[in-house]
């Protein structure tokens, strides 16, 4: 598909999909079984504003959410009783899989929670948004549910950045804008057409998911696209505008460490779709950049990236889903 037309095919809006009865009536018609999770690391001061809206509104409300789950790792807040009293499941993303061995970051998160969801169609919602509202799960399942020649659908949004006491209202996303963005423009022009390819709001089939690697750390989103793209191509994707998103802008050190994880993340699929010739070995430790009372301190900081395989080549999954 040329990306001009993909971008006019198969960019909606969420109220496209905010008919939920209908949503549901058509989820019931196809079949389709739809598991939302979230990844949660010490996020007691938003997790449960999210979840009370997802069980109220997409489950007792209208049934369109049919599972509800968080995989902790390993927070030292209130994240797990708060989820666990607004009734979602809880996992423990080192004790999934303990044969695989526990790796950390978001990406292993995201891997493991294919094992304990149960849905045809996974949506990813990240934990940390102040400004939930349902649109944020049913643009994502609705347009998988009801285009079904998409497997793959991203969210995206304006994403305000507080500047001093002003609160502007772009300017969020750097990372996307000052690295992914530019890469894909440069090495995966048709990617370059994704408005926000590193939103935490997500979701695809899970016969679609459960067939591609994903890399453990900041990276997991770059990995997801590069191969579900290598995959099956751009007609696989859609995505979906969700609007306005807030959430705690990350200070520009945390950004840097990101910026880190996700250029390997490219560098690695770069050289393996035959791209980039790299002549030397990627490393493992970023020196950061600090300013103390006596002066600037380097620290070098370890952002280890393992790439998990297709969870479906694993034995303990096929035989979890009776493959």
């Amino acid at each position: 598909m040329d990306p001009r037309t993909w971008f006019e095919q198969r960019t909606y809006h969420h109220l496209q999909f905010s008919d939920i009865a209908g949503l549901v009536r058509l989820k019931n018609e196809r079949g389709h079984k739809v598991s939302v999770c979230l990844p949660t690391l010490n996020e007691a001061g938003t997790v449960g504003a999210i979840l009370k809206t997802i069980r109220e509104e997409l489950m007792e409300k209208f049934p369109l959410v049919d599972q509800l789950a968080i995989i902790d790792s390993r927070s030292l807040d209130q994240t797990v009783e708060i989820a666990r009293a607004q009734g979602a499941e809880v996992y423990f993303d080192d004790e999934i899989m303990p044969e695989v061995g526990a790796e950390s970051g978001k990406g292993e998160a995201l891997w493991k929670s294919l094992y304990v969801l149960e849905g045809d169609i996974i949506v990813w919602v990240d934990s940390d948004i102040k400004n939930f509202h349902p649109r944020f799960v049913y643009g994502i399942a609705g347009a998988l549910i009801a285009h079904q020649e998409v497997s793959f659908v991203k969210g995206f949004y304006r994403r305000p950045i507080q500047e001093g006491e002003r609160v502007a209202l772009s300017g969020g996303g750097r990372v996307t804008e000052l690295v992914v963005r530019p890469m894909l423009s440069f090495f995966y022009p048709d990617l370059s057409f994704l408005i926000q390819p590193l939103s935490g709001e997500y979701g695809g089939r899970r016969s679609l998911l459960e067939s591609v690697p994903f890399f453990t750390g900041y990276g997991v989103e770059t990995g997801l696209l590069l191969d579900i793209y290598e995959k099956r191509g751009l007609e696989a994707f859609a995505q979906v505008d969700l609007e306005v998103r807030l959430h705690e802008n990350q200070p520009l050190p945390s950004l840097s460490k990101m910026a880190f994880g996700i250029f390997k993340t490219l560098l690695i699929r770069l050289e393996r779709d035959g791209r980039l010739n790299l002549l030397t070995d990627l490393r493992d430790s970023y020196n950061t950049l600090s300013l103390t009372d006596s002066g600037y301190a380097i620290e070098p900081v370890p952002i280890r990236i393992m790439e998990r395989p297709p969870i479906v080549t694993l034995d303990s999954y096929r035989r979890k889903h009776g493959l």
